[in-house]
């Protein structure tokens, strides 16, 4: 029976990283898509920005 001891607990790690990974990949796009989408360009237009002042180029 140490056979099944040893063989759980990489059995139980791989059908959690597959739910995991079926997790992310239906939770990409969607209704909440644009929202996220919209989010992420602000944040890179306030850091790219915020890097335009630090170099003292007004844009």
């Amino acid at each position: 029976m140490d056979y099944v001891a040893a063989l759980v607990p990489p059995v139980v790690m791989a059908v959690a990283f597959t739910a995991l990974i079926v997790t992310i990949v239906k939770s990409q796009g969607g209704a909440n898509k644009a929202k996220e989408d919209a989010a992420v360009d602000a944040a890179l237009a306030s850091a790219e920005s915020a890097r335009q002042a630090a170099k003292g180029n007004p844009a």
